[in-house]
């Protein structure tokens, strides 16, 4: 996170003091995904940033795969929590923990995509949103 000093006037004296800039509540949630995401290996991380695009549902899409069905459903059970610890939020929406090839956790803004390996090659959702600023985050 950025820091940047501030002089603030007190009493005559000026005293430096550090101020943090804070990301967006979309921003923090993304990163509270991807931290959940890495605690249980999730690979091929990608966020996309579709905060520029006016069409979009959400600010962010985040995309990863386990390589199996326990892998995929222990991932979106860490990003539940890591939320959960990190922001105060729940999802709003949540589904396809019945089959876990594909579990969606909807936060509104941030939306997470859990999938397995044949799955997301499938859907190739990166490419439906080629628009988007795509960042891969490694493990």
């Amino acid at each position: 996170m950025a820091k940047k000093v501030v002089k603030k006037a007190s009493r005559g004296r000026t005293k430096p003091r550090v101020v943090k800039k804070t990301k967006d509540p979309s921003e923090l949630l993304a990163s509270a995904v991807a931290d959940g995401i890495r605690e249980k290996k999730g690979t091929d991380i990608v966020v996309m940033d579709l905060r520029g695009i006016n069409t979009s549902v959400c600010d962010f899409f985040i995309i990863c795969q386990g390589n199996s069905r326990t892998q995929v459903e222990a991932i979106a059970d860490a990003i539940e929590e890591e939320v959960k610890k990190e922001t105060g939020e729940k999802p709003w929406h949540s589904e396809g923990h019945e089959n876990a090839e594909w579990i969606l956790l909807d936060y509104g803004s941030v939306v997470a995509h859990v999938f397995q390996p044949e799955p997301r090659a499938f859907y190739n959702l990166e490419s439906l949103w080629a628009d988007a600023g795509i960042s891969h985050i490694k493990n």
